[in-house]
């Protein structure tokens, strides 16, 4: 008889978060964080959200303010550990302009029984990546 793994596949599991976001369904978006998850995007100077209804009320703002939006994973890494970097890709045409925007950057994500615990995001891919070796790392 065969056991099946019961850990998750985070790279399948992040490749779903970006479908999600590539949707733009918030609530498909917000169901990978556990319930006192942390959305930190400090690093790209804005700001830190505690707890799923904070980072559900985030990204309905976020996402309210584009008529066309959506997004795409350049790179995805399991790094082991339960840590994940993603390097990112959000486009997007604001409400009443016939601009798009594109922002890239890049997440590292800890992952805790399948479910997001901490994601931060940086707008500097190789920072984004020391930092996401280091927790990798600090979790063995």
């Amino acid at each position: 008889m065969s056991e099946e793994s019961t850990t998750p596949d985070l790279v399948e599991l992040m490749r779903r978060r970006v479908d999600a976001a590539d949707s733009g369904d918030v609530e498909a978006m917000t169901s990978f964080f556990a319930s006192d998850a942390v959305w930190d995007s400090s690093p790209m100077g804005l700001e830190v959200f505690e707890g799923r209804a904070a980072i559900r009320r985030f990204f309905e703002d976020w996402w309210g303010v584009y008529d066309v939006s959506g997004a795409e994973a350049e790179q995805l890494l399991d790094l082991g550990n339960g840590v994940t970097f993603t390097v990112l890709v959000l486009k997007g045409r604001p409400v009443g302009s016939g601009e798009g925007v594109r922002l890239r950057y890049a997440a590292v994500t800890l992952w805790v029984e399948g479910a997001v615990a901490r994601d931060t995001n940086y707008t500097d891919i190789d920072e984004a990546r020391g930092a996401a070796e280091r927790l990798a790392e600090s979790r063995e």
